[in-house]
This record gives structure tokens, sequence and C-alpha cells, in this order.
């Protein structure tokens, strides 16, 4: 190893936070104040005619799971 340089361990995945977010249809993502990229882009998707779609992870519902 070089001179200087330091090696960070990786966390395991036991150790790392944990996040859940809601799955939001179309319906809720058009009256969002803040609607972001992800579901921007599902509604253009969903006003196709005959598009099917189970929702997308909402990234402001976003809670911290706690252990």
């Amino acid at each position: 190893m070089a001179k200087g340089k330091s090696v960070k361990k990786k966390k395991k995945t036991s150790e790392r936070a944990q996040y859940t977010m809601r799955i939001v249809t179309s319906d809720r993502c058009e009256v969002c104040k803040q609607q972001c990229a992800r579901g921007i882009r599902y509604m253009e998707h969903m006003r196709k005619e005959g598009s099917v779609g189970k929702g997308v992870p909402c990234i402001l519902t976003r809670t911290l799971i706690s252990k």
C-alpha cells in the first residue's frame, strides 16, 4: 500500500441505515406539490392508453427504520 493512503472498511449490511418508502400511484403524483423526476416520468407513462402500473416509491415518504 502506498504511503499516506488510508483504507475505509465497508459497513456490514446490518449496520447500514435502512429506509422505507411508500408506493404511490399516478393520482397521488398528480396532486403532489413537490413533484420528483421519477413521479413525473411515471405520470407520463400512465397517460398512455393501455398502460398498467403498480405505483412507484415516493422519495418524499422516506422514513428510517429504527432497530
